[in-house]
């Protein structure tokens, strides 16, 4: 807690500092002041929780200084300093409901006494106050959570919530939905919580108010209300402060309903916000996609089944090791669906998944390695798929996934074939903590001793060597990405084991994990 000490007499300041323990009482932070214009200064900056302050002051009294601060600091615990002199001030204080008061000359037992009690009477007072703000912010969820749905089926409900938190619906209010939608589905309550808060100080400019929801992990939905109709340059200025707000939380997406005027009607301008996040899929992340705007920002629709169709010229391609055939065709893909509002993300990326498959296959059939995003197992692809946050990122895997194979054919001298299967069955299997020489010896139909023997002939590694190789790199990808915590990446490449996890890893790097993503997530 936060104590300003408010005497004209140094002494007496310096003696209440050094000569309480104030850390013991609960107070970590303490204020001076010589006189009540300064101790007033100090009180609106610093806003204390207890004063202690001695009534006859220079320039502004004691009684004059809580006056001017009680609107302010109405719950701040306040204790005069008086002589016997004082009674006609302590009469005045006791209209201010500032009963406490240590008579001059101070005792300092009875200050220390005095302002326990003073504590834990402030104490009280935050903890019904943070009960009051919890209430209210329940209250205002469910009310938030119900202009999700049509009005008409939950009119009492909306009504009888917006009664408890002294809504005045009047027939003009002004409704707008905001959803933002991010990355990242981690918790992140606090910071969520101070971001509400700064939109709800924000929005006060405005005479505006909101209601926020959360929603599926990584929506987050705001419905903004205002008793006067909301104009296009207050909407561009929430635009604006909400892509301030989320910029620092990671890739994000925010799409805008339409404005609606009545409680009524306020499930229309959610729902119109739905529609609009619903292709947000195919636009740059950080884009604020407004209800009616949509269709001026998409390309002409066009029938998905030629794609399907013309998937075959793609395979040709690849056939005829037609380099700029194929990327060709991947620059007319992205030109059919980039920025599009007419298709669902599911749909493209079940076309992006049949491609990477005809890559994949093509780079199986060569005899190639796997490396890049998609070209691995069908699992691999469809985990690749469901992670990907925009369309350009898929799009580009896609490329970088053609250009490496091109790549590899023009440079690549194609394994033994039993090394290769042997190489290619560790790829899709080695998240499995069961993976076994048996399980590999049996996949190309040799025994185990002579895969293991043939293994080392031809490449200089002990098949566990290898796959110990293998793990650790693909650790080392994964602990790049905050997202993944280390139990988890134990756990994606094969290690059920936490502590024996890590002990691989340093010994294989030369760091523990966490010190690993530490100094990766360092650099620039």
């Amino acid at each position: 807690m936060k104590l300003l000490i408010a005497d004209d007499e140094l002494l007496t300041r310096q003696g209440l500092i050094t000569s309480i323990d104030w850390e013991s009482l609960g107070i970590h932070q303490i204020f001076q002041a010589d006189d009540g214009i300064r101790a007033l200064h100090i009180a609106r900056l610093q806003q204390p929780d207890i004063i202690l302050s001695d009534i006859r002051m220079p320039r502004l009294n004691g009684i004059e200084l809580v006056e001017k601060l009680s609107s302010l600091l109405p719950d701040t615990a306040i204790i005069f300093m008086s002589g016997y002199s004082d009674k006609e001030y302590l009469k005045a204080a006791i209209r201010l409901n500032a009963i406490d008061y240590v008579e001059k000359p101070l005792d300092l037992e009875e200050v220390k006494a005095t302002v326990e009690e003073a504590v834990r009477r402030r104490q009280r007072i935050l903890a019904s106050r943070q009960n009051e703000d919890l209430l209210s912010l329940e209250t205002a969820s469910n009310l938030a959570l119900l202009l999700t749905k049509p009005y008409k089926d939950n009119c009492e409900k909306i009504d009888s919530l917006a009664g408890e938190l002294s809504l005045r619906l009047v027939p003009g209010c002004s409704f707008v939905t905001y959803i933002v939608k991010l990355k990242t589905d981690e918790p992140m309550s606090v910071l969520i919580r101070e971001l509400r808060e700064n939109l709800d100080d924000f929005l006060k400019n405005y005479h505006l108010r909101s209601f926020y929801i959360r929603m599926h992990a990584i929506y987050h939905v705001f419905h903004i209300m205002g008793n006067n109709a909301l104009s296009s340059a207050v909407l561009s200025s929430i635009d604006l402060f909400l892509k301030e707000q989320f910029h620092p939380l990671g890739l994000f997406f925010i799409s805008r309903g339409e404005i609606v005027t009545g409680i009524a009607k306020m499930h229309s301008s959610y729902t119109t916000a739905v529609v609009a996040m619903q292709s947000s899929f195919f636009f740059p992340a950080g884009t604020l996609l407004v209800s009616g705007d949509m269709d001026s920002l998409s390309p002409t629709a066009e029938n998905t089944s030629d794609i399907q169709t013309e998937n075959s010229v793609f395979a040709e391609a690849l056939a005829a090791k037609d380099h700029d055939a194929c990327i060709q065709f991947l620059k007319n893909l992205c030109s059919r669906y980039s920025k599009n509002c007419h298709l669902l993300s599911n749909q493209v990326k079940d076309t992006y998944y049949k491609l990477f498959q005809l890559l994949n296959d093509y780079r199986l059939r060569l005899k190639l390695p796997s490396g890049t995003p998609g070209s691995g197992s069908s699992e691999s692809i469809i985990e690749f798929l469901e992670s990907c946050f925009t369309y350009d990122e898929l799009h580009q895997a896609l490329m970088d996934c053609t250009e490496a194979l091109f790549q590899q054919m023009a440079s690549y001298v194609p394994e033994d074939n039993v090394i290769f299967l042997i190489k290619d069955y560790i790829a899709k299997h080695y998240g499995n903590d069961l993976l076994s020489i048996k399980d590999i010896s049996g996949h190309v139909n040799l025994s185990a001793s002579y895969v293991c023997t043939y293994f080392k002939s031809q490449t200089g590694q002990t098949l566990n060597q290898y796959l110990t190789e293998y793990r650790m790199e693909k650790a080392m990808e994964l602990l790049k990405d905050a997202r993944y915590q280390i139990a988890d990446i134990s756990y994606k490449v094969g290690y059920t084991n936490g502590n024996y996890f890590s002990k691989s890893f340093k010994k294989f790097t030369g760091l523990t994990p966490s010190k690993y993503r530490e100094k990766i997530l360092e650099q620039p």
